[in-house]
């Protein structure tokens, strides 16, 4: 599954269990529970098509989700918040360590975790060029991937990253991606969420119709 014009589903989750952090408004609905994470693990390890990213940086990434994932041979990109670097709840050096010496990607969510959106120069730099120079120094690999926080974008935040030397560049749009495409639109895995949802709402065959509807609405925020 590596030829650019595979399609590839794109699986993203956010925090594991229960939260040790304070958590934003809404974003329990991200949250899922251990066992239905590693349901969902057993369903997808052995297809080809499904790639697993992980955004936040919650701790849970290094306690639930490394050993889960390595056990089961597969590999993840996790795309960290740099500004909760070590904070509680959240990921810190040794554990981005523990990513990297497994073979994972790091990728960045930013410094903030809001959107990039209509930012200042100011306030771009320090999102897009400061927060991945953060976490490369703390993982000691190189930082070319990036997960857009809370889904949002634009062409100039695209433009932006592009600019930067981004490799890969990541939104929620709920669509199929190309695999190797520079823009890869994923599916976020909810609360409740279970193998049977996720087979019926992801994996399965989606209605011509419904599929271009979604890619149309990714085309308008790439151009707006």
């Amino acid at each position: 599954m590596t030829g650019p014009n595979v399609e590839v589903v794109n699986l993203t989750f956010h925090g594991i269990g229960t939260p040790s952090r304070p958590l934003e408004p809404g974003e329990d609905k991200y949250w899922i529970d251990r066992d239905s994470f590693l349901a969902i693990l057993d369903e997808v390890h052995d297809r080809m098509d499904v790639r697993l990213t992980f955004d936040d940086g919650n701790a849970s990434d290094v306690d639930v989700a490394l050993p889960a994932v390595a056990e089961r041979g597969m590999e993840a990109s996790f795309f960290v918040v740099a500004g909760r670097l070590g904070k509680p709840g959240s990921v810190d050096i040794d554990g981005l360590r523990a990513l990297t010496a497994q073979h994972m990607n790091i990728g960045t969510h930013g410094m903030s975790h809001r959107s990039w959106r209509g930012l200042s120069d100011n306030d771009r730099r320090v999102e897009l060029v400061d927060a991945r120079q953060a976490i490369a120094e703390a993982c000691g690999a190189t930082v070319d991937t990036a997960a857009l926080p809370l889904g949002q974008y634009d062409r100039r935040v695209l433009g932006a990253l592009r600019a930067l030397g981004y490799r890969v560049v990541y939104s929620s749009d709920r669509c199929r991606a190309s695999a190797g495409a520079w823009f890869q639109p994923r599916y976020t895995v909810r609360a409740g969420d279970t193998p049977g949802s996720i087979q019926r709402s992801v994996l399965a065959a989606r209605p011509v119709r419904e599929r271009l509807r979604t890619r149309f609405v990714g085309m308008a925020k790439r151009w707006r």
